[in-house]
């Protein structure tokens, strides 16, 4: 059944946060370090935008257990790969990775992290004390044990588009596959394993279409795989990202493209889209509600996993939440109780108010939201796409 969205010091040179741990539940659970640690940090879904600062503020309130922070990117696919050959060398040296649903899903299934929650749980606030309700949903439903949620958005599936070079807006998907028909290639989205639009629309598409069963992409999204394909008739290619969709739209190359909340204004925001761009809604619409996790592989040292469950513990704190506003990039962003804008620093803030549209807080009350599919179907909603839809582009 969905649900709906309501509105919503340092001591010896360690901070409160640590010593809190050094000296209760964390002792039980994993021994602090000796001496400072580094930690080598890998974001395979844009957070570290939203939460680099945080991190690094950590580190510098912390200097007896952290050394050194080094940040790093790649792309979400290419991820799972790269860990589990690391973990069969026994040579792990990526000590937290930054993710969201691809990644976390092949994850858990490839049994690629540790189970934070269930083994260190003294090391951690109790879920439930801290996230709001739609968080908590997203953490018990996937990430499960394993991944520590720290940001939120209802995200979509939304649309953007140009409106001087789009005269009739669709309102139903019959509109929309009439409309890019009719307008070859004026039309596309990033392919799903690797970008927040794409896999909201993904998911979103059997509720707008009134497949079977909406949790089942193997044998419950007759009607979605068939409209996929015939959509697939007037789109050129696929991108690898979300980035290189909005910078189309931006150049003109397209005139609608998939979006979230968070990738309707940040892009808008830093000039890449112009501030004109319009955002709709298709009839049927539900929310399909992103998070993005911090997780860490298995084969990180025990003293690394102290000071990274001490870590993850700060980044739940209102203060660190209220950066998550950022530039709208994950709109809204907190993932906790109680952090609202006016926390946020006064730029975020006047950001929001130039390109946040007021028409978010009407959909995100109106519109119904399911939790994504669970990550052992996500991975095969993900693989048939790429086998059937991705790789027919012409």
């Amino acid at each position: 059944m969905p649900y709906r969205i309501t509105r919503r010091t340092m001591l010896n040179g360690l901070s409160s946060t640590a010593v809190l741990y050094a000296s209760g539940a964390l002792a039980q659970s994993a021994k602090l370090p000796d001496n400072p640690v580094a930690l080598n940090i890998i974001d395979v879904a844009g957070n570290l935008q939203l939460t680099q600062a945080a991190i690094e503020r950590f580190a510098r309130e912390n200097p007896k257990l952290v050394s050194r922070l080094t940040f790093s990117r790649a792309p979400s696919p290419e991820l799972p790969g790269k860990l589990k050959a690391q973990q069969q060398a026994n040579r792990v040296d990526i000590d937290l990775v930054l993710t969201g649903p691809g990644a976390m899903s092949d994850g858990i299934q490839q049994n690629l992290w540790v189970e934070v929650w269930k083994s260190y749980a003294g090391s951690l606030p109790k879920p439930e004390d801290v996230y709001h309700e739609q968080a908590l949903v997203m953490q018990k439903n996937f990430g499960q044990d394993q991944g520590v949620a720290v940001v939120y958005s209802p995200s979509g599936p939304l649309f953007e588009y140009m409106p001087d070079r789009v005269k009739t807006v669709p309102k139903t998907a019959a509109d929309l596959l009439a409309w890019v028909k009719a307008n070859p290639n004026r039309f596309t989205y990033a392919r799903p394993v690797n970008s927040g639009p794409g896999w909201t629309f993904l998911m979103g598409m059997p509720y707008i279409l009134g497949d079977k069963d909406p949790k089942d992409p193997v044998n419950g999204w007759d009607k979605t795989w068939s409209y996929l394909k015939e959509l697939g008739t007037g789109i050129d290619y696929y991108p690898a990202g979300t980035a290189a969709t909005m910078k189309e739209l931006g150049e003109g190359t397209r005139d609608m493209i998939v979006t979230t909340c968070g990738w309707d204004i940040n892009p808008r925001a830093l000039g890449i889209v112009p501030k004109e761009a319009e955002v709709f809604a298709l009839e049927g619409t539900r929310w399909i509600p992103d998070t993005q996790f911090m997780c860490i592989p298995k084969g990180v040292s025990d003293e690394k996993i102290s000071v990274l469950l001490a870590l993850m513990s700060f980044m739940l704190k209102p203060e660190q939440q209220a950066f998550t506003y950022d530039k709208g990039y994950f709109y809204p962003g907190p993932a906790i109780k109680g952090v609202t804008l006016a926390m946020a620093p006064e730029e975020n803030r006047n950001v929001l108010k130039d390109f946040g549209r007021a028409t978010y807080d009407d959909l995100i009350a109106k519109l119904p939201t399911e939790v994504p599919l669970s990550p052992e179907r996500l991975v095969a909603a993900f693989r048939r796409w790429d086998q059937e839809i991705g790789n027919k582009a012409k």
